[in-house]
């Protein structure tokens, strides 16, 4: 029987607990799950206890600028962004992992780093948790032809999966991405928090930005923020701007990213003879800039049904910013329609609906942005602190429990 942690708690635990968070992506590589091993970190480091990032080694790091440990095991090479293949399989590398004393190992990824962790429980078992964030069966089926590797892929993963003492989601949707790959176990849902404070941009912030771009004032801004990569939906989203200029509706669209299909969407951008509507920025690593775009957007398109959090959607709740989400999708639990946010369905004419619907009601946008802020939006400190709480309960329960021998 599955079940669902959803407390909320305000103070911190008083023990002083040592975690280790694994994670296949670090900085300098970015994405939503190095985004998240980092804010782990960072505040368990500075409020809660004592925090390793455990992470293949990339020629790039520059560990250097955090202050806390960040140990780095053997990776082959790295491809795409810069994402690192990790190799954990000496034996020295389990043995520096026991060396010191983890109380829980908190995998944030059920591929290499997850079995770097079946390694060390091998040879000395310690509670691991295993948070699983992506629909990992999506890559599988796209990448992999091959029907005999497929079937292996996917019991690796399983093991993996099953390894842990406890399996966190992100959101409840991502229940279904476990069963899809044979997980049968129980779960806990332990949402993400945001980073970004809640901050109102000034109109000068704003005017920055629409200067910047050439954006006329009383032109609606549309914002969208990730990877590049089509699995986003961002098909749906330019082809509902091309439906929007051929309504005759003026408008900026801001996609903010990455990515390897990076050049095909442009590519397709300027098929639709929208570039004129459509501004690539890049990817903002500055972070408060990256919030003034989100204050300056009146609204975030993401009709993502590939997510299984939607960090952004909080993050443009902290900035009073409503977000379009697909109906029944992971990014839209929480959201009602046109009270915290606005539902579409999976098509390009539904986002040009709702866009054009709710463009020029400054009312109605403003009320629902600041319903999603008051109502949606979760700061890393309060999810962090759940979570922290919640490694206790999983000590507990490890100590308390007879383990014969590891099977994984």
């Amino acid at each position: 029987m599955s079940y669902i942690f959803f407390a909320k708690r305000d103070i911190f635990m008083s023990e002083k607990l040592k975690i280790a968070i694994g994670t296949e992506a670090f900085p300098p590589t970015i994405d939503g799950i190095s985004t998240v091993a980092k804010c782990y970190a960072d505040i368990i480091n500075k409020k809660l206890g004592e925090a390793t990032i455990v992470t293949p080694k990339n020629p790039n790091a520059e560990d250097y600028k955090y202050p806390y440990e960040i140990y780095r095991y053997k990776s082959l090479f790295t491809f795409g962004e810069g994402y690192p293949v990790g190799w954990p399989f000496k034996r020295q590398f389990a043995e520096d992992i026991i060396d010191r004393n983890f109380d829980v190992l908190h995998s944030h990824c059920p591929i290499a780093t997850s079995y770097f962790f079946r390694r060390i429980n091998r040879i000395k078992r310690i509670p691991q948790i295993l948070t699983y964030h992506t629909k990992y069966e999506y890559d599988f089926d796209q990448r992999v032809k091959s029907l005999a590797v497929r079937h292996r892929a996917y019991g690796f993963l399983l093991n993996n999966i099953k390894s842990a003492d406890e399996v966190w989601v992100t959101s409840k949707g991502t229940v279904d991405s476990l069963r899809k790959v044979g997980y049968e176990g129980d779960y806990i849902v332990m949402p993400n928090g945001c980073d970004l404070p809640k901050l109102d941009c000034t109109e000068e912030m704003k005017a920055m930005i629409r200067r910047k771009h050439g954006i006329p004032e009383g032109i609606p801004i549309l914002l969208f923020v990730g990877r590049m990569m089509w699995y986003k939906n961002l098909r749906i989203i330019l082809d509902a701007c091309k439906l929007l200029k051929e309504s005759g509706r003026d408008y900026r669209m801001i996609i903010i990213g990455m990515g390897p299909e990076e050049n095909a969407i442009k590519k397709y951008t300027a098929k639709l003879n929208i570039g004129d509507k459509v501004i690539f920025t890049g990817q903002i690593l500055d972070r408060q800039e990256l919030q003034i775009y989100y204050g300056t957007a009146d609204m975030l398109v993401f009709p993502s049904t590939f997510d299984t959090n939607g960090l952004v959607v909080r993050e443009a709740a902290a900035s009073a910013t409503p977000a379009i989400v697909v109906a029944n999708s992971c990014a839209s639990e929480g959201i009602t329609d046109c009270e915290t946010g606005f539902l579409c369905l999976e098509s390009s004419r539904s986002v040009a609906r709702v866009i054009d619907r709710i463009a020029d009601n400054k009312d109605l946008l403003h009320r629902v942005g600041q319903n999603a802020r008051n109502n949606i939006y979760i700061s890393w400190d309060e999810s962090i602190a759940n979570a922290y709480n919640r490694y206790q309960t999983v000590i507990d329960k490890f100590n308390s429990t007879f383990h014969d021998k590891y099977k994984y």
